[in-house]
């Protein structure tokens, strides 16, 4: 589903990203790891048509990227740090303002659809600014997968929630990668990245230091392993 060969970002005289190779297959979930200023935000970026690499050569679907930028993002969803959701206006209203952005047909269905597979039914009528932290992450997805992307890209979406959210979160996740769904993850809760992931990659310094199965490891010892990769740093 996705390819990416020789990634590199340059700003000035700093190098971001130094050659990054990334094969993810279609309905795969992998959590990528690594500490502050690794380059992770930068690459997820690139990967999700947010900005462009100084070189190398980007694939989603067998199609190039470089090529057809506009139609491709019709593809992909994106959870951030901001929820580009409006304070103001009800969770149907934002999924509604979204849907018609993008042309989503049969919309009022599929915002219940979606609103239904985030656990938000009960709140479609409140306004958002009423949300908490956990609430709002999840709108965010719904928003992200309103136009039936075939990959979604999140960036450190355990933020600021509870252990509770956690739990909720890790649920619509696990079915969202269950409906065969591509997942992109930047995460620093390896806990989290083991449980749902299939594959883990921990990226330093610009550069993929490892990646493997998320199952090829427990919690303690892929610990051990992360530190060792990083040099402690976090």
């Amino acid at each position: 589903m996705i390819k990416a060969e020789g990634i590199y970002k340059r700003i000035g005289n700093k190098e971001i990203l130094r050659g990054i190779d990334l094969h993810m297959k279609e309905g795969e979930f992998v959590t990528v790891l690594g500490p502050n200023g690794a380059g992770k935000t930068t690459l997820l970026k690139i990967l999700a048509m947010l900005t462009k690499a100084s070189a190398g050569k980007l694939t989603i679907g067998g199609v190039t990227v470089d090529d057809n930028v506009a139609k491709m993002r019709g593809q992909i969803g994106v959870i951030s740090h901001n929820s580009f959701l409006y304070d103001k206006l009800t969770a149907f209203e934002n999924l509604r303002f979204y849907g018609e952005m993008y042309q989503t047909n049969n919309l009022k269905e599929r915002i219940y659809q979606v609103i239904d597979e985030v656990g938000l039914q009960y709140s479609l009528a409140d306004p958002v600014r009423t949300f908490s932290r956990g609430m709002l992450q999840r709108l965010s997805i719904a928003r992200a997968i309103l136009h039936d992307p075939k990959v979604l890209f999140l960036d450190e979406p355990y933020t600021g929630l509870d252990q509770h959210a956690i739990g909720i979160l890790n649920k619509v996740l696990f079915k969202l990668n269950k409906d065969k769904r591509t997942i992109f993850m930047i995460t620093h809760n390896y806990e989290q990245g083991l449980e749902l992931s299939d594959k883990i990659i921990i990226i330093y310094k610009g550069k993929i230091t490892y990646q493997d199965q998320a199952k090829c490891l427990g919690p303690r010892e892929f610990k051990q392993l992360y530190l060792e990769q990083v040099g402690g740093k976090q």
